[in-house]
């Protein structure tokens, strides 16, 4: 029996730049899930008696949430949903069955990277048949639903069993409990050379990764340590709880640290990698090197024929704005498209659908290619180590032989996290007001060429989105970014990204923050952060 149940709009469902994210009690509100999940049915069409796609992350409320998924699927009309076994798939997997499966599209539970937890954060993503995030006209459709949704739809029925793999009926429509590994494991086999990589770990190689409690877990202790052959218990945190085990599943120097001082260690082992809650983020070191996610981007895009998967070459190379340039070198070099677009995974989705670009990545620790549309953190571990095992060199020697051929890209982000959203708009808003003055001012050494406030055409479908982050260029090719992030529950995130290239091999050792230091002190001049933010420094700096 379907039941209709009236309801009540809630003004805050606004989907960001990966759905709509929010702490838990918000979430368990009465109707808020649900008028949201009905939201993403109303502003859709055509997939009566189609299959939908459900998993995610495995945070706390995660299973609760799928069970009204599933109710409410069925209500609207969908003749199939397939559902991952436990409840879990991480957002490149689910994005590989979407596409392998021909899904009309799928809904992915996840806050990717934020704590989990009964006081922490949960999401709603709604991905469509390409298996890539909803384009902006879709979320923008959604929210406006939400904001006056009056009734919700939704089969009265008992909880599917979502920790037994098989097909299920649930009011005429079949659920499908799938084995949320097989598929993307079979993927990374065809993609990879498992076979050096392979005998590289059985050559004494070490090879850690940390899943920090969270989705990748499943994964790597199959690919890793079943089909590649490490020892157990290289995958560490390997089992996804629904608070991460307290870890803070962002894959970076501050919440990987322990895993970084490993590697740096004398007896550590010569890899370690990291992934975040939803298993698209990823975090590489190397014995001696971290890799920054833009050096990785570009040191990927330049060794791409090393996989199998990609032994013809790649199409073209796509990065965020707040991405360094380093990934635009190597695009020169090889005579490959290069596109720049603002953040967000979406901006990718139509540049691979039409052939112009196979591999993506943004400075948030997101690196991924055309064999899905969402950002893939597995896959991007996997091909550093079919990198290292085909030249067999170690990390350290591939970046520094990169950093000899195109240059240096030193580079940092800066993230003040819970700002006053109201200071945080005021920044931005008096930083746009400077605009047009800055060209030609002088900061010490560094003379302002240009500043602006980032507009995308794309070109492809022509849509156009502005107001993505304010650009302030210095003669030479240094410049700082400033923007606010869409990822977080509460307050607002100021990000300051900056950037120096240094063709000169002789000063590619300075460290990182001394590189950069007139630059992040220029930053804050011109945009008064300390003043307006009441912050002495960053919250997170990677």
């Amino acid at each position: 029996m379907i039941r209709t149940v009236p309801t009540a709009p809630y003004k805050d469902q606004k989907p960001g730049t990966s759905g709509l994210r929010k702490k838990v009690p918000v979430f368990a509100q009465e109707n808020y899930a649900e008028n949201f999940i009905q939201s993403i049915f109303d502003s859709l069409e055509g997939f009566a008696g189609q299959a939908l796609v459900v998993g995610g992350d495995g945070r706390y409320y995660n299973r609760e949430v799928i069970q009204k998924v599933l109710k409410m699927a069925a209500a609207a009309g969908f003749g199939k949903v397939m559902v991952g076994q436990g409840g879990i798939l991480s957002t490149p997997a689910a994005s590989h069955v979407i596409r392998k499966y021909k899904a009309f599209g799928g809904i992915i539970l996840s806050a990717s990277h934020n704590p989990g937890g009964p006081t922490e954060d949960f999401g709603i993503k709604y991905n469509i048949g390409n298996g890539g995030p909803a384009p902006e006209k879709i979320t923008e459709a959604i929210f406006e639903r939400s904001r006056i949704i009056e009734e919700y739809r939704i089969a009265d029925a008992a909880d599917i069993d979502l920790d037994t793999v098989g097909s299920f009926d649930l009011a005429g429509m079949t659920v499908e409990v799938i084995d949320p590994v097989a598929d993307y494991a079979a993927l990374m086999e065809e993609l990879f050379d498992f076979a050096a990589i392979r005998d590289l770990i059985s050559g004494g190689f070490r090879v850690v990764i940390d899943s920090m409690g969270a989705v990748t877990g499943p994964y790597a202790r199959e690919i890793l340590e079943k089909r590649l052959g490490a020892p157990a218990g290289s995958v560490r945190n390997a089992t996804p709880l629904p608070d991460f085990g307290g870890h803070h599943p962002d894959p970076n120097l501050v919440h990987a640290k322990e895993l970084y001082d490993d590697v740096m260690s004398a007896d550590g082992p010569d890899f370690g990698a990291a992934s975040d809650g939803d298993g698209d983020r990823n975090m590489v070191v190397g014995k001696g090197m971290f890799v920054t996610p833009s050096d990785s981007l570009a040191i990927i895009a330049a060794n791409a024929r090393c996989a199998p998967g990609y032994a013809d070459g790649i199409a073209g190379i796509a990065r965020s704005m707040p991405t360094s340039a380093a990934a635009d070198r190597v695009a020169e070099k090889l005579g490959l498209g290069m596109y720049e677009t603002p953040t967000g995974w979406k901006y990718f989705g139509n540049l691979m659908d039409a052939g112009k670009v196979t591999v993506c990545g943004e400075e948030s620790f997101g690196t991924g290619s055309s064999h899905v549309r969402e950002k893939d953190g597995l896959w991007a571990i996997l091909f550093w180590l079919n990198i290292v095992a085909v030249r067999k060199e170690s990390v350290a020697e591939i970046v520094r032989m990169h950093w000899a051929e195109y240059g240096r890209n030193y580079y940092s982000r800066h993230d003040y996290e819970e700002v006053d959203t109201d200071a945080a708009n005021g920044l931005m808003d008096a930083l746009r007001e400077k605009l047009a003055s800055l060209p030609g001012q002088t900061f010490g050494d560094l003379k302002v060429e240009a500043a602006d406030d980032f507009a995308y055409t794309d070109p492809i479908d022509g849509s156009i989105s502005t107001n993505q982050g304010i650009r302030v260029l210095f003669q030479g090719g240094s410049r700082v970014v400033f923007r606010l992030s869409g990822t977080g529950t509460s307050g607002a995130t100021l990000r300051l990204y900056v950037e120096r290239y240094e063709p000169d091999a002789t000063r590619h050792d300075v460290e990182t923050q001394a590189a950069l230091a007139d630059l992040i002190s220029v930053a804050d001049e011109i945009a008064e952060i300390a003043k307006r933010t009441g912050r002495d420094g960053p919250t997170v700096i990677t």
